[in-house]
């Protein structure tokens, strides 16, 4: 007896159930859906995981309440991005196909507009949609929200992470006061409070496993590593597991592209998702990955949402996500359907606090792990090669081949044979410096961090300030003229943040900040290493350009870089400084 069939749906939709294989609810959707049935009509907030069945959980209730003798849109379905709509849309109309009167579209911004607008002349009940797509649409008058009774916020907090609260009021302003909300979130911040204050009335709850923060079947990992080595030791990694097969996130779309692009040039098979990319390409890379095309996807966290892949080996993370929830959305696209998944984190030798902070907030243990070394490397390669070679069925041309070239090897025995071909093998992992130990301790250390190529600074900027990692990157290019590309790792913290500099580019770097303004407060910018900033004369601190005055970097307009060139001669009448040694 299929077991959703205790749950009040209805007949048709147990039918397709069937087919589908669908036969045991999980726990959320045992809660929710019932609840959903007999309360109707209700606001309602769903509590669970990612992975744990989420969109069946208001899928189905949503079709069995959808009148199918009115054409009108009567429902909306909102998510964080058109990948996410695009599965959840597929999921909706797999779950309607014995309802022949419902029809289900979504839209999403990255595709013709006109194609979705022409699709929506359709009656069109339920239209799932991206946020920014659906409010375009009903600026364009081809959508319809006055009949809505039915609003649902899939991924709400990943929503709001990526900026949609002002989208989500604005679209809510067109339904009408009647209408219910359903609310679905892996996680509660206040900002889904106020959500849920301002637009839900007596909501009905549902909380499934939210302390079971991590999937058991993920083992979690890190190395150390300083910024600039992070590419060769993924490398070494790659090469002494050929069998993995994973996703590696990273922060920026810049910084997604150009690892794909390094390693893709290497020979590895890799490839980058990130919002960059048009429709046709995202969904074509995807189709690579899926038929296993290629190794590892490079993405940046935004267009991972909604990737549905059960066979992954590995999530590899470049560096720590700023939003400590997020690593397990990340790590979560491991250890699926009963398999064993590892979630493996390069950090830099100063950030060994925010693994403590993940265990802690996460409850589960990190296992600290080494870059493979060179000799590893080359154990793993001849043994994959010899298995390779001992499993290769031999092709029937292989005698005739054998007559002609048997002669040129008659001088030499099988060991002098056999050691020339490993030579060619150790010949494609003997390349310049890789003969190098990758490794670092926690904290690090100055000396090692001068020969890294990088130079480590602070700046008295961060979080409290409205700031993002980008905000802060084209703030230190724009003052001091040093190219985005010559940045290494950065990490923002409440009131402060510590970047890596090229070295090469850094000479004269502190000063260029001198006299700079962020909302009428003087900007500090020194080597990490050099203690404490030095105090400077206070007269020199309206000297340069402001970046703030009457808006904020990064909080809602962005000034404009000071003119350097009529910015008065800082030296002129300035004591000189002594150093703090």
């Amino acid at each position: 007896m299929n077991n959703f069939s205790k749950l009040g749906l209805s007949q048709s939709i147990i039918e397709v159930l069937d087919q589908l294989g669908f036969d045991t609810p999980t726990p959320v959707q045992e809660k929710a859906i019932p609840m959903l049935l007999q309360n109707d009509p209700t606001d309602f907030i769903g509590l669970a995981q990612t992975g744990t069945g989420k969109t069946a959980a208001f899928g189905l209730p949503l079709i069995d309440l959808i009148d199918l003798d009115d054409p009108t849109t009567q429902a909306i379905v909102m998510a964080p991005t058109r990948e996410l709509g695009q599965q959840t849309a597929q999921q909706l109309v797999s779950f309607a196909k014995n309802n022949r009167a419902l029809n289900i579209e979504v839209v999403y911004g990255g595709a013709a507009i006109m194609g979705q607008i022409k699709a929506l002349k359709r009656p069109t009940q339920i239209i799932v949609a991206t946020p920014g797509r659906l409010i375009d649409l009903i600026k364009r008058k081809a959508v319809n929200l006055e009949n809505v009774k039915y609003v649902v916020l899939d991924e709400a907090d990943e929503m709001l992470n990526m900026g949609f609260k002002e989208d989500i009021d604005e679209i809510l302003s067109y339904t009408q006061e009647n209408r219910v909300t359903w609310l679905f979130s892996a996680t509660m911040p206040k900002e889904i409070r106020r959500i849920v204050s301002k637009y839900m009335d007596n909501p009905l709850e549902v909380a499934v496993n939210t302390e079971q923060k991590s999937n058991v079947d993920i083992t979690h990992k890190y190395v150390i590593t300083k910024a600039a080595n992070k590419i060769p030791s993924l490398k070494r990694f790659l090469d002494i597991q050929p069998d993995m097969r994973g996703i590696m996130f990273c922060r920026t779309k810049r910084e997604t592209q150009e690892i794909a692009d390094e390693l893709g040039q290497m020979g590895y098979g890799v490839e980058a998702l990130h919002g960059d990319l048009s429709q046709a390409q995202r969904d074509a890379v995807m189709k690579r990955f899926k038929t296993r095309s290629m190794q590892l996807l490079i993405a940046t966290d935004v267009a991972a949402r909604g990737i549905d892949v059960n066979d992954l080996t590995h999530v590899l993370h470049h560096s720590i996500p700023d939003q400590l929830e997020s690593y397990t959305h990340r790590s979560g696209r491991t250890g699926r359907a009963g398999n064993k998944g590892t979630s493996l984190v390069f950090i830099n030798p100063r950030e060994s606090r925010k693994i403590t902070e993940l265990e802690r907030r996460i409850k589960v243990k990190f296992e600290r792990i080494e870059v493979p070394t060179l000799e590893e490397m080359k154990s793993s390669r001849i043994n994959s090669w010899a298995n390779l070679i001992i499993n290769t069925k031999v092709d029937d041309q292989a005698d005739s081949i054998l007559k002609t070239v048997s002669e040129r090897f008659s001088d030499l025995s099988k060991e002098d044979l056999l050691k020339r071909l490993i030579t060619t093998q150790l010949d494609h992992i003997m390349t310049p410096d890789e003969d190098v130990n990758l490794n670092e301790t926690h904290g690090g250390s100055p000396a090692n961090r001068d020969k890294s190529g990088f130079n480590r600074y602070f700046i008295n900027v961060g979080e409290i300030d409205g700031m993002t990692n980008a905000d802060i990157i084209h703030f230190l290019s724009d003052v001091s003229g040093v190219d985005r590309k010559f940045f290494g790792d950065l990490s923002l913290q409440k009131n402060c943040s510590y970047f890596d500099v090229d070295s090469t580019k850094d000479k004269g770097f502190g000063e260029s900040f001198e006299g700079t303004e962020i909302q009428g407060r003087s900007i500090r910018v020194n080597r990490d290493e050099d203690g404490r900033p030095r105090k400077r004369r206070s007269d020199s601190f309206n000297k340069g350009g402001s970046y703030g005055g009457g808006s904020s970097y990064g909080g809602g307009g962005r000034s404009k870089r000071p003119d350097r060139d009529k910015r008065p001669d800082r030296d002129k009448g300035r004591p000189k400084r002594r150093r703090r040694l």
